[in-house]
């Protein structure tokens, strides 16, 4: 069972990290796009839909960074509150938050899901003048609250049964 247990770790550890690392290429990829701009700019050449996509990578980027960052203590919590509890009174609190967190980005998961689903089955396409497929720019955003609803849950359980999550110290000073 504890080997069982200890390949859902690195399992569940490598997904937040994958989903990190597909954060920063999308944010490499959004400069990238931004000197392109600037360059068609001096130039004098028209760059159509170039806004569009550097608003679809800063989504992805953001959506697919959330779970690792929160598992690293980079996440703005409720440490100031939380940080003066202790014992049972800590426990109950950080429980009640873990649990709201899953219920909420769940609920941001389940609609992110179906948003994708609707505008791939009625070929919804964004209004930019490159008309891309909208399912396309709108899965990473998908994917990402998904993997965030995943690592909520994976910090409740944590905390049910260990009494502590995977959420790194929060760094003080």
């Amino acid at each position: 069972m504890t080997s069982l247990l200890c390949k859902l770790r690195r399992v569940l550890d490598a997904l937040y990290t994958v989903a990190g690392g597909l954060a920063a290429v999308c944010l490499f990829a959004l400069l990238l796009l931004i000197v392109a701009q600037m360059g068609a700019r001096a130039a004098g050449i028209n760059f159509p839909g170039s806004t569009d996509y550097a608003g679809y990578l800063m989504a992805a980027s953001s959506f697919l960074a959330f779970a690792y960052t929160l598992n690293r203590g980079g996440h703005v919590r409720v440490s100031l509150l939380i940080g003066r509890l202790t014992g049972s009174a800590r426990y109950v609190a950080e429980l009640l938050c873990h649990t709201l967190a899953l219920i909420m980005t769940s609920i941001l998961a389940w609609y992110a899901v179906t948003m994708v689903y609707w505008s791939y089955e009625l070929g919804d396409v964004s209004q930019g003048q490159d008309a891309s497929p909208l399912w396309i720019v709108q899965s990473p955003l998908a994917i990402g609250a998904v993997i965030l609803a995943i690592c909520f849950l994976d910090n409740l359980v944590s905390l049910l049964v260990r009494k502590q999550d995977n959420i790194a110290a929060d760094v003080v000073g």
